[in-house]
């Protein structure tokens, strides 16, 4: 499922030089939230349940820091595990204002089993990373990066995006951002695609939604991961994710939300 290309709502702000800078007011969520999310599988042409997700934050320490401690899990069970068996844990580590300390992706994806890791420390108007990959095979590579700008990792960008207002964006719009994994440090870029109110798969709620995609380039060809819907409302809540694979197209729906900070506005009557 390539969930470091997935829940990828993107981090819309201005890059800036120093980790003063790089803070956001978090207008959208708190510790004790907890969304969950059921997955479909689109296999040869047959739309089958996949499995479950959940994404929570909880209040957390780091360094002496009072942090989020956020952390997106998913897994797929019955028939699907026959053909593809997914087991993925990202986790990140933020300061209340927003800026990343730690990521994590412990992922078994088709067989392939590997780790990312960064570590964030900001000085000398820097942001600077250490980055540690681990494959199958159990052999460890390391590297580190600096970088003037502010650089982020798929899970505080989606935490982040939550908070940022899309009323001024127009359709079309595109957003490019630096993100880290255990690796490398690459730009994305990220597409707005407008409103639309979209009905939930099962217990039939309408939301009113705001529309995002991330998309890669190869050949100057625009390639689509992932098409997401949040709620257009002060808590920007992740309703739907439209995935597409290697081996197919997955689809996520918000099943359950608890703790969430703001009142949902978005429901449509």
């Amino acid at each position: 499922m390539q969930i470091r290309k997935m829940f990828f709502v993107a981090a819309l702000m201005f890059c800036v030089k120093s980790s003063a800078q790089c803070t956001a007011e978090n207008t959208a969520f708190e510790a004790g939230e907890i969304l969950d999310y059921e997955l479909y599988f689109n296999w040869k042409f047959v739309w089958m349940k996949a499995g479950k997700a959940r994404l929570s934050t909880t209040a957390a320490k780091w360094e002496g820091r009072d942090v989020y401690d956020s952390r997106l899990v998913t897994s797929t069970s019955g028939k699907v595990d026959k053909h593809f068996v997914m087991r993925d844990t990202l986790q990140g580590i933020i300061t209340k204002d927003l800026v990343p300390l730690y990521y994590k992706k412990a992922a078994n994806e088709g067989g392939k089993y590997y780790v990312d890791q960064v570590w964030y420390t900001y000085e000398n108007g820097q942001t600077n990373m250490r980055q540690e990959y681990l494959n199958r095979r159990g052999e460890k590579s390391s590297t580190t990066n600096s970088s003037i700008d502010c650089v982020y990792d798929m899970l505080t960008m989606m935490l982040r995006a939550r908070s940022f207002d899309a009323d001024d964006f127009k359709v079309g719009k595109k957003m490019i951002y630096p993100l880290a994994d255990g690796r490398k440090v690459e730009n994305i870029t990220l597409r707005y695609r407008g409103k639309k109110d979209f009905k939930m798969r099962g217990e039939g709620t309408t939301y009113r939604c705001l529309i995002f995609s991330l998309v890669e380039y190869e050949s100057k060809k625009e390639k689509e991961i992932i098409t997401f819907y949040i709620t257009d409302d002060e808590n920007h809540m992740p309703v739907r994710l439209d995935l597409f694979l290697k081996f197919g197209t997955a689809k996520a729906y918000l099943s359950k939300a608890v703790g969430l900070r703001n009142e949902c506005t978005s429901i449509v009557k």
